[in-house]
């Protein structure tokens, strides 16, 4: 799926230089002709809960309104701080109900409630579900909140996804997920759904509008009927193509936000892992709060430099080659335009974050019939000095002070590295069952 906006007449993209536009006696020219088209950018923010990620997102998003792009920066945690991140009074966040509040011409926000997005998008499928709640005995307020399935966030976050890709409103999309978990949730749902519409959703459908006559006369638990169903499809072809959006590099990029934690670093991992195996592009690692050298002087912090250093190097093999942009703590909060700018100035410097950081995924698994092989990218790998290892889960590459840890996933978990050779600039590492 491709998808192109056409640039109105006389904006301009300062910090891409591949395309400029000049306003000058009521006409504009176009320095690169052929780039008159701006694909839509969907940048996901993505880690444990507490590194940062709304500070980096809303920082990431200024400067790209900053740059010219036109922007809006979306907020997936249930526990909403990007208006706080901007100032924004809690009076005018109510008042938006979900909606995006506006900040500059070139710059919005958006903190999804599932409430109101209930009202607009899942009417009928969350009536039945309150009816049938509220039917078991449960109070009506327990009902409501019953009602609010493990999921709808996501999938109503996928919506908006889908809406601003379509109508080309924006340049780019900035998404400030929820926690790691929910995070892999939120990219995994697009399979989840089209697996449930293809191979369940017409045989429920027609499952119960035979039963539902029989059923009513024998049981006053409700069952749903046809507008439940039609709900269902309607909103499902409303979320059609999202999947694409996802997985395609040259639009979707994922941004792991972490610490120089072991846990975090442990979870980041997981995450880049998992990211890959949904075919989502990782273009970049941030690891924020790192501390300035100048605290290893300081005898309460001496020791914290010392291990951040340490699990910083460590980060640099974990994650090549893809970009790793370290960021110091600052001596204050980060609240309000000012201070998002001076963050956005210490992540990407002189670098563009619309602009794809990596495109490539830095491993792969493979299946080729019955056998697993392990696909690593490693351009300047040669025999001498190389070692393949397997310890707690993870397949560890040695060569030379190359070092790449690669998790395995759950089903290969007991499988060890049988062989390996160098092939076009890949490690290609096959895998076999374990012997017992």
């Amino acid at each position: 799926m491709v998808r192109k906006r056409f640039r109105s007449k006389g904006e301009s993209v300062r910090g891409n230089n591949k395309i400029k536009t000049k306003w000058l006696s009521g006409a504009y020219f176009l320095h690169t002709t052929a780039l008159k088209y701006l694909p839509m950018r969907v940048i996901l923010f993505s880690g444990k809960g507490g590194v940062g990620k709304t500070t980096i997102s809303a920082s990431t998003a200024y400067r790209l309104s900053q740059l010219g792009y036109k922007t809006i920066v979306v907020s997936l945690d249930p526990a909403h701080s990007l208006g706080d991140a901007f100032d924004i009074p809690e009076s005018e966040k109510i008042e938006a109900k979900g909606l995006p509040i506006k900040i500059n011409d070139k710059l919005y926000i958006q903190e999804i409630d599932i409430q109101e997005e209930i009202d607009r998008y899942w009417g009928d499928v969350y009536r039945f579900l309150e009816l049938l709640f509220n039917t078991t005995g449960l109070d009506k307020v327990l009902s409501e909140e019953l009602a609010i399935l493990p999921g709808m966030e996501e999938v109503t976050s996928l919506l908006y996804v889908n809406k601003y890709y379509k109508e080309g409103e924006f340049d780019a999309l900035v998404l400030d997920l929820p926690p790691t978990g929910e995070s892999l949730r939120f990219v995994s749902m697009p399979t989840v759904l089209k697996w449930y519409m293809k191979k369940v959703f017409n045989v429920e459908r027609t499952i119960f509008r035979v039963a539902r006559p029989v059923a009513r006369r024998i049981t006053d638990v409700p069952i749903p009927d046809d507008s439940y169903f039609q709900a269902l499809e309607n909103f499902y072809e409303k979320l059609k193509g999202v999947d694409e959006i996802l997985i395609d590099p040259e639009t979707t990029s994922v941004r792991l936000v972490a610490n120089p934690e072991k846990m975090v670093i442990k979870e980041s991992q997981r995450a880049f892992l998992y990211f890959n195996l949904f075919g989502v592009n990782v273009d970049a690692v941030i690891v924020n709060k790192v501390l300035p050298p100048q605290a290893e002087t300081c005898d309460k912090f001496h020791k914290w430099v010392w291990t951040q250093k340490k699990y910083l190097e460590e980060m640099s093999a974990l994650f090549s080659p893809v970009p790793i942009f370290s960021v110091p703590l600052l001596e204050d909060e980060v609240v309000g335009l000012e201070r998002l700018s001076i963050l956005a100035n210490l992540i990407y410097g002189d670098a563009d974050p619309y602009q794809v950081l990596f495109k490539g995924k830095p491993y792969e698994f493979v299946q080729e019939e019955d056998r697993y092989f392990v696909k690593l990218r490693a351009p300047f790998l040669t025999k001498e000095g190389l070692s393949v290892l397997k310890a707690d889960g993870e397949i560890t590459v040695r060569w030379r002070n190359f070092k790449s840890h690669i998790m395995l996933p759950r089903k290969l978990r007991n499988y060890d590295p049988a062989s390996a050779k160098i092939e076009k600039g890949y490690l290609i590492i096959e895998l076999l069952p374990e012997e017992k």
